[in-house]
């Protein structure tokens, strides 16, 4: 009997083409950023501190402004001001502060060199993130949105503007941690994330009105891409009004810049 190296052999003796299974060769591409999300989801989902940055603080936020008197949100029922702002903090909690920590420990420890040769291509990896990002926002958003409707939350105007504010904002604040993590040392991203984290809580309109700030000041902060969106947010939810064009735009900006700049200066190693 004749043999032969890599196929199989025939009845008669000579060697046939063979099949192997499963079959070698990259899975398809949608294949391999579905299986790369759901770890990247798994993995922000296990993790301690970002369990903390993305669900505790801004829960906590919502429900101890809302029934404790400290903040001057103006007219009407605190939670009415709070919601909005409190759903653009989680944006920026997950999609900025947690995931410019989380990549850049994987930059610093090899983890994105070695994902950048293996057959996922690394716009496919930056997809993946963005979309586990997207997976976690759903799951915020549900779960503070219950906890507003518990403190007596009515929201108002068109679901399809907050939609496109959540996601422009999710673009913006992406496009900005990435640039962090891909630049600078994983150190210095803990602790600049953190501070901008705690800086823009205060200074985003999320919990104090802008208005209490001083004119100059209040001019500035309107600019930033979280005011944009708490700003937004509550033009649409708490007001009724239509699509904020202006607060969109703003974000369209960030987003437009930090992806850009992400794309061209991330450094894998």
């Amino acid at each position: 009997m004749s043999t032969s190296t890599g196929g199989a052999v025939s009845g008669t003796g000579a060697p046939s083409g063979g099949t192997y299974a499963p079959a070698p060769g990259a899975a398809p591409l949608a294949r391999m950023i579905g299986a790369q999300t759901a770890f990247e989801t798994k993995l922000l989902l296990r993790n301690g501190e970002q369990l903390l940055l993305t669900v505790i603080i801004p829960s906590l936020l919502l429900v101890l402004f809302s029934t404790v008197d400290v903040v001057d949100t103006g007219g009407g029922k605190a939670v009415d001001f709070l919601a909005p702002g409190v759903l653009a903090l989680a944006v920026m909690s997950t999609a900025f502060t947690g995931q410019a920590i989380a990549t850049g420990f994987e930059r610093r420890y090899g983890v994105l060199k070695r994902l950048a040769v293996s057959p996922l291509p690394r716009w496919a990896l930056m997809t993946a993130k963005t979309l586990s990002v997207l997976v976690t926002e759903v799951l915020q958003v549900v779960l503070l949105t219950v906890i507003a409707f518990g403190l007596g939350w009515s929201p108002r105007g068109n679901p399809l503007a907050v939609l496109l504010l959540l996601v422009l904002g999710t673009a913006a604040f992406s496009g900005l941690g990435l640039l962090m993590a891909g630049t600078l040392k994983a150190e210095a991203t803990l602790a600049a994330a953190n501070l901008v984290f705690l800086l823009l809580l205060v200074g985003g309109g999320v919990i104090v009105p802008l208005d209490k700030f001083p004119d100059a000041a209040r001019a500035v902060l309107e600019l930033l891409p979280i005011s944009a969106l708490s700003g937004g947010l509550r033009d649409v939810l708490q007001h009724g009004a239509g699509v904020p064009w202006g607060g969109l735009g703003v974000l369209a900006v960030w987003a437009v810049l930090g992806l850009g700049a992400a794309g061209r200066l991330f450094r894998w190693e």
